[in-house]
């Protein structure tokens, strides 16, 4: 299995190496928009209990990445993004996004610390990862492969 899935922990002792960029299956809207942070439940949306990768930004003239993250609990997690005072700081310069992609709990570490050193968020990821921990590369929301024939977000950083 990839890096996909419920967020069951794996009984894996090693997980595979991933080398190539991957698409986590970013979440969006039934219209095929990233969600804005501060309007949307996580609960309605079923995270409660949920476990995955989350990456918050803002929306506007010059959209920047903020925040990155992982946890077992997705709801509780976008809860405190939301509720937090540094990231709703930015909240007036074009809104505040998110998006999620459930990954499997032991490359959880390795997805946050490939998009934390790819893409320059303002604010430092509260995630502790070893430094022996592997990147796993991951196309960031928006960037996915041409195939798909995905669209972007309003507002989303480049």
């Amino acid at each position: 299995m990839g890096i996909f899935g419920k967020s069951k922990k794996s009984s894996k002792k090693n997980p595979d190496v991933i080398t190539e960029p991957v698409d986590p299956g970013w979440i969006r809207s039934a219209r095929g928009n990233f969600l804005n942070l501060l309007s949307m439940d996580p609960e309605e949306a079923g995270l409660s209990g949920k476990g995955g990768v989350y990456l918050v930004w803002h929306g506007g003239v010059r959209p920047e990445w903020l925040y990155v993250g992982h946890s077992n609990d997705l709801a509780k997690s976008l809860h405190e993004a939301g509720n937090n005072k540094e990231i709703g700081s930015f909240e007036e310069m074009g809104g505040l996004f998110v998006s999620w992609a459930f990954v499997l709990h032991d490359y959880r570490p390795g997805v946050v610390r490939f998009l934390q050193e790819n893409l320059p968020t303002i604010i430092p990821t509260a995630n502790t990862y070893d430094d022996d921990t592997m990147p796993v590369p991951v196309f960031s929301p928006g960037k996915e492969p041409k195939a798909g024939g995905a669209k972007g977000a309003p507002g989303q950083p480049q």
